[in-house]
């Protein structure tokens, strides 16, 4: 007769392991030398204001680990758009998904806390308060793209095309401005950012094979600039032990990668960053943490929602 006990542990055995799940495709992807993060720069045509995908009922921008599985999606099946929904809310809209259509894999990611235990599975406690420890659920979140739909047409908006402005560049300059972080251009073969003098160092924009090529790679260092000790206090950044090579120097450039992709897809840019020296590093970090895309994620959405902040609270003031 098998125990209740032992049933939760078969169950928990056939438990898809989401996170490896994750980690195992953006793990493929840069094996076949297609960074997921890039997804915007590769196909940019037909989406909405940004190039971040949305869900088009509501408009609402995915966040996190969402940003690159979706863009993967998008490019693995030739999706021209960004705009993402559920089965139910097709349905509500009046449309309905065609029949042999395969979902996206996405991620609902749901902090909560709980009383911790010992190695004999009693209730931790201090000073007579429970001892709290942090924890996280996973859900898969199953959601097709516009495409794989009809009926949509009269109930969800149409997309606006992508158009890159003087208007659009001009806000990085104003981005840089609000950061005060300074920024010196040399004729060199490199960009980065200097710690200690919080300074950028840029190659010269006639170096570039086009201007928004100059600007994403300003933005990577701005994202650097972000874990500053007097901004987000980053490891990454403030480690005094960081060296190319290392794991916090892999990470850390991971999460500018990333944060640097977030920022172009919202501001409508379409440039890139040549930064393939670093692929080995993150695939070493990936395939021993099965976690740490998603912190390298959520560490990017904190340096992009940061760097924003000052044209969000302009837009509002304007409004």
């Amino acid at each position: 007769m098998k125990t209740t006990t032992g049933r939760r542990k078969a169950a928990a055995v056939h438990t898809p392991d989401l996170y490896q799940q994750v980690t195992d495709k953006i793990i493929l992807a840069l094996e076949n030398g297609v960074p997921p993060w890039r997804r915007p720069w590769r196909a940019a045509q037909n989406v909405h204001g940004s190039s971040l995908p949305v869900n088009a009922v509501t408009g609402r921008a995915y966040s996190g680990i969402n940003v690159p599985l979706l863009w993967m999606a998008a490019e693995e099946h030739g999706y021209t758009s960004d705009r993402w929904l559920t089965f139910r809310q097709a349905k509500a809209a009046g449309g309905y998904v065609r029949k042999n259509e395969t979902s996206a894999l996405a991620i609902i990611y749901k902090p909560f806390e709980k009383q911790a235990r010992d190695s004999s599975d009693n209730l931790l406690f201090r000073d007579g308060e429970p001892v709290m420890e942090q924890l996280a659920m996973l859900k898969h979140l199953q959601l097709f793209n516009v495409a794989q739909c009809e009926g949509l047409a009269d109930a969800v908006p149409a997309a606006q095309p992508t158009i890159l402005s003087a208007t659009q560049l001009q806000q990085v300059q104003q981005i840089l401005s609000a950061t005060g972080v300074g920024c010196d251009h040399r004729r060199q073969d490199r960009a980065f950012y200097r710690t200690g003098a919080d300074r950028i160092v840029m190659p010269t924009v006639s170096q570039f094979r086009t201007e928004a090529d100059y600007w994403s790679t300003l933005l990577h260092e701005l994202v650097h600039a972000t874990g500053h000790s007097s901004r987000l206090n980053r490891e990454g950044i403030t480690s005094s032990s960081r060296k190319f090579g290392d794991p916090v120097y892999a990470f850390e450039e991971l999460i500018a990668e990333t944060g640097s992709a977030f920022l172009c897809a919202e501001l409508g840019i379409t440039g890139d960053v040549q930064h393939e020296s670093y692929l080995a590093g993150w695939l070493k970090v990936l395939r021993e943490d099965k976690k740490a895309i998603f912190r390298a994620c959520r560490f990017a959405r904190e340096a992009s929602e940061y760097l924003l902040a000052p044209l969000n609270r302009h837009t509002e003031q304007a409004a």
